[in-house]
C-alpha cells in the first residue's frame, strides 16, 4: 500500500517569523527528511552565502531536537506533529493516494456516501462535484452514452445529466438540434456581415435555460428519492426514437 503513495510524502515552503526573513523548504520523502535554507539579508557577508540542506533519516529527524524545535518555529507545531506520525509510519493513504485512483474509488460509492465525504476535506469536496467522477457514473450506468448527451454534457455538466430523466433529457436533445438547425439556417441566409445576432440567445442564456430545465423541480444534490432513474441500461442514452 505504501507504494501507491506520492512522493514526497509532504513538502511544504515558508519564511519564518519577524524579524527573520529567511525562506525554508522542508519535506518528507519516502526514505529521508529534507530541511532547505536560504538566508536573506543585507549583511555584505551574507550576501555571497550559499543555501544550506541537511538530509535526516526518519529516526534521525526524530531524535533531532534542534531540526524539530526549527520546523515548529517556522511553520507550527501542528505540521511538525504531522509529519512526525509520518516519520513513524502512520499514513493518512487516502489523502496521499493520487486523484486518479481516488476517483477510481469514488465512483464505485453509493450517492449517499459520495455526498458524506464530500463533507469531510476541501480535497474530497472537489473530487466529488468534479465533471470526471459525474461522467464516470453516468458511463457506469448506461450501456452506451450518445455523441449528443456529450455534447449536452459540456453545457450543464455531467451531474446535471444524471439526475436528468430520460423524458427530459430527449426534450433537451430536441431542442438543442433545433437551436442548431436555426442557427445554421441563419448563417445561410443572412447577407455577409448583417448576422441576426440579436436574435440569437446569447450563451449564458441558452445555459441558463438548459440548466434549469434540466432540475425541473428535480433535486440535484445526493438524496436522489423521487427521482425517475435516466440511467437504466437499455437503449443508448440520447437516442431519439419515435416513441418518445
Amino acid at each position: 500500500m505504501a507504494s501507491l503513495l506520492s512522493d514526497p510524502l509532504f513538502e511544504i515552503f515558508g519564511r519564518a517569523p519577524s524579524a527573520n526573513k529567511n525562506l525554508y523548504y522542508f519535506a518528507v520523502t519516502k526514505s529521508d527528511v529534507i530541511w532547505r535554507w536560504w538566508k536573506i539579508s543585507l549583511r555584505k557577508v551574507d550576501r555571497c552565502s550559499r543555501p544550506g540542506e541537511q538530509r535526516d533519516s526518519y529516526q534521525d529527524f526524530l531524535d533531532d531536537r534542534w531540526l524539530q524545535s526549527e520546523v515548529s518555529m517556522v511553520f507550527g507545531r501542528r505540521i511538525l506533529q504531522y509529519t512526525k506520525a509520518l516519520c513513524r509510519g502512520q499514513y493518512d493513504y487516502l489523502d496521499h493516494l493520487p486523484d486518479s485512483l481516488l476517483l477510481h474509488i469514488l465512483s464505485y460509492l453509493e450517492l449517499q456516501d459520495v455526498g458524506h465525504l464530500g463533507q469531510t476535506s476541501r480535497k474530497f469536496r472537489q473530487l466529488c462535484k468534479s465533471e470526471e467522477l459525474w461522467e464516470k457514473a453516468v458511463r457506469r450506468c448506461c450501456d452506451t452514452v450518445s455523441a449528443e448527451v456529450s455534447s449536452l454534457a459540456l453545457e450543464v455538466g455531467w451531474q446535471s445529466i444524471f439526475f436528468t430523466n430520460k423524458l427530459q433529457l430527449q426534450k433537451l436533445i430536441r431542442r438543442r438540434r433545433l437551436r442548431i438547425k436555426e442557427h445554421q439556417e441563419g448563417q445561410t441566409c443572412d447577407p455577409p456581415g448583417e448576422g441576426s445576432e440579436t436574435d440569437q440567445p446569447s450563451t449564458a442564456e441558452v445555459n441558463s435555460q438548459n440548466s434549469s430545465q434540466l432540475r425541473c423541480g428535480t433535486d440535484t444534490g445526493f438524496d436522489t428519492a423521487g427521482i425517475d432513474p435516466v440511467l437504466i441500461p437499455g437503449p443508448e442514452l440520447g437516442s431519439d426514437s419515435s416513441n418518445t
